[in-house]
């Protein structure tokens, strides 16, 4: 008999995103869906993915949402899916609060995030 457990797809946390109340608890969910991610087989994690996120609300976050698939699938040596493409920022968006910590993002900001103006430092990745 099965757990009923389905790990978190990018859609899915898009739509968490958007009834999230704070920034806090968005941080919370993303960090969230990366642990899910990473214990995921390599198949699983491609197709959690794969499918187009709706809309938060919030340009930052559709953005963050967007570099996070391309990431992710760079990683595993494929292309990004063509709706990342829109998810662009005009201005740069520095989530981390403290001016070092943006020195950080700004040194250590993976491509994928970069090119859609998401200065979050890898390190920052790495510890979700």
């Amino acid at each position: 008999m099965g757990t009923g457990y389905e790990p978190m797809s990018l859609a899915r946390l898009a739509t968490h995103l958007a009834s999230a109340g704070t920034d806090q608890i968005r941080w919370k969910l993303v960090w969230e869906f990366l642990e899910e991610y990473r214990w995921e087989p390599a198949e699983t994690r491609i197709d959690l993915l794969q499918d187009e996120p709706g809309l938060t609300g919030d340009a930052r976050w559709d953005a963050l949402l967007a570099a996070l698939a391309e990431h992710l699938l760079a990683q595993e040596d494929l292309a990004p899916p063509a709706w990342v493409e829109a998810r662009v920022l005009r201005r740069a968006w520095f989530p981390a609060e403290l001016a070092i910590h943006r020195a950080d993002a700004l040194a250590w900001a993976p491509a994928a995030f970069r090119k859609h103006g998401v200065y979050l430092s890898v390190h920052d990745l790495a510890a979700a």
